[in-house]
């Protein structure tokens, strides 16, 4: 499998070159030469067939031999060790609960997979300079992953990469927006593990973040990686719980029933890879983005006009992103086709105060907890009026302020996480300047 950009001014990579990467030298992003098309036969078998061994087909056409097959099963299988219940809400919608893993966040499946990954390459770079002593090349130096993120990004992209060899990881987070339990997960890590508090908005770490990769000092400096979603090796991964969901909603439904898919969403990360599964022959829905106030997706699918706009602070911090940096793959799925677009996918946004409400009524109504984002994602499908799963993203315990003030009660905090209110949170203020984060970057260089 090779990637090109979608800048289409660079050489197309194999695998191993994009996740390594991040970010193609014409600042795209890096989209597969071919989207790789299941089988009826395989789509039939995959019905049944366990998580590990699924995860494993779906992922082996893209990896393309960078990666042998028991490493890859095993990287797979280590990815998706944890549950994916599908869970009735009302008659109409039910809950893809993704936050059973290790941060509780969906973002567990693309981190792992990536940080697994780049320690094989690593693995696998150290032992070629050994054979050859070429220890004085850029390749022998650690890879250094760059992310920013909104929330779940950066506590699932510390959990994932913590003490893996030859991996250091500097997180980039806005100050003041990410909740608590985020905080701790992405602060409190130490190791290899780098936190940088940001003072702006997520899209000001993003645009640093952006900026360092096509930075000549820092890449001479550094081999620098991104664990954000315009990494392939986060991106991808992504698709696994559909086919999770899809298993589920078939053996309760059948085949004749459509599965609608409504996504809460941010980057857009998430509803892409959806939608790269959908073509690769997975039988689904009809897709639904469910925005908060940062809705340029929103309205443009409305107006034709693509117009960023400053993000905006939420309750629903995850999605605050003004302008998503994986929407230019979904028009990439789409052929460019405006019209095509609109027949695939839908969007509808929200404010704050109608999320919170929700929370509120479908607690009481239907006794179901929903995070921020998933109560997002209920009003849509709800004004979507066709049956339809929702992605619950993150565990209503990473958002207590707003989710215990719209429940009238006191969310009890999984056991899984408690070991994190007793650490103290370690981070470096910064300024929203790429310069003052180059500074930095380079004199921790010579330190």
């Amino acid at each position: 499998m090779q990637y090109y950009s979608l800048g289409k001014q660079s050489p197309n990579v194999d695998f191993k070159t994009a996740a390594i990467t991040g970010q193609a030298p014409d600042k795209g992003l890096y989209f597969p030469t071919t989207i790789p098309q299941f089988t009826a036969a395989q789509i039939e078998r995959f019905k049944t067939l366990d998580k590990a061994s699924l995860a494993f087909e779906v992922m082996k056409p893209y990896v393309g031999g960078a990666i042998d097959d028991a490493s890859l099963q095993q990287i797979c299988a280590e990815t998706i060790n944890f549950d994916f219940p599908l869970v009735p809400i009302t008659e109409t919608i039910a809950s893809l609960e993704l936050f059973h893993g290790p941060t509780l966040a969906f973002k567990d499946v693309g981190a792992r997979f990536m940080s697994r990954c780049l320690g094989y390459f690593s693995k696998q770079t150290r032992a070629e300079n050994a054979s050859t002593e070429n220890v004085h090349s850029t390749a022998a130096k650690p890879s250094t992953v760059l992310v920013a993120t909104s929330g779940d990004t950066g506590g699932a992209v510390a959990n994932g990469f913590l003490g893996v060899d030859g991996v250091q990881v500097i997180i980039l987070y806005p100050k003041g927006k990410v909740s608590p339990i985020q905080e701790l997960q992405l602060t409190t890590c130490g190791q290899n593990i780098t936190a940088l508090e940001v003072d702006g908005s997520f899209d000001d770490c993003q645009a640093i973040v952006k900026d360092a990769f096509m930075d000549t000092d820092l890449n001479a400096a550094y081999n620098l990686t991104s664990a954000n979603s315009i990494n392939v090796a986060r991106w991808l991964p992504q698709q696994l719980y559909y086919f999770f969901a899809w298993q589920q909603w078939i053996q309760k439904y059948g085949d004749d029933t459509p599965m609608h898919i409504v996504v809460p969403s941010g980057n857009f990360g998430n509803i892409c890879a959806g939608m790269m599964a959908k073509a690769s022959g997975l039988p689904l829905g009809h897709f639904v983005a469910a925005c908060n106030a940062n809705n340029v997706v929103t309205r443009y699918l409305h107006s034709g006009n693509y117009e960023i706009h400053k993000a905006v602070a939420t309750v629903s911090n995850a999605m605050d992103v003004g302008n998503p940096s994986n929407f230019v793959r979904i028009m990439e799925i789409m052929q460019n086709n405006f019209e095509q677009l609109k027949n695939s996918l839908s969007s509808y946004s929200y404010d704050d105060t109608t999320t919170e409400s929700t929370i509120h009524r479908v607690y009481k109504t239907n006794n179901y907890i929903l995070d921020p984002h998933g109560a997002v994602a209920f009003l849509a499908a709800e004004e979507f009026n066709k049956p339809a799963i929702i992605l619950e993203t993150a565990h209503p315990v990473k958002f207590p302020e707003v989710v215990e003030r719209a429940i009238g009660e006191t969310i009890a905090i999984p056991a899984s996480v408690q070991f994190l209110l007793d650490k103290e949170k370690v981070a470096i203020p910064m300024g929203a300047s790429f310069g003052v984060f180059k500074s930095w970057m380079l004199n921790k260089a010579i330190a």
